[in-house]
């Protein structure tokens, strides 16, 4: 699997998605890690790995410590993927929002003639009445 592959798959998880937030406020233990959440030390730990093996995280070992450390380098990776095409979906939302204030245009001129022809036949009507 590709890099960019591994960074989507590890994203795709909400709780790898808070251990990385976690991590984006600094170093933490796996305990410090898993304190929020109601899993089991083995699945924080499966967690980790798959963070790890995309990159996202490393662990190190001081001591008795091993402290986690984001790796953002491959979230640039994966923002980077992602800005070539936010161009693309950009002006497509562009060219939608024009189409529909197009409609809208198109709505509210018919609008205008249909309340403008309305009045007319209403004048004329008035117009016609014998007056008593």
């Amino acid at each position: 699997m590709d890099h960019l592959s591994q960074t989507f798959t590890a994203l795709a998880d909400p709780t790898r998605r808070a251990i990385l937030a976690r991590l984006a406020q600094g170093e933490a233990t796996v305990k410090e890690l898993a304190e929020p959440f109601h899993i089991s030390g083995p699945a924080i730990t499966k967690h980790l790995k798959m963070l790890e093996r995309a990159g996202l995280i490393s662990r190190g070992r001081e001591a008795q410590w091993r402290p986690c450390r984001l790796e953002a380098q491959r979230l640039g990776e994966a923002s980077e993927w992602i800005q070539q095409y936010r161009a693309q979906w950009e002006a497509r939302l562009d060219r939608l929002d024009a189409f529909v204030a197009q409609l809208q245009a198109q709505e509210d001129a018919a609008a205008k003639q249909s309340n403008s022809n309305r009045k007319l036949r209403t004048t004329k009507a008035n117009h016609r009445k014998p007056k008593h």
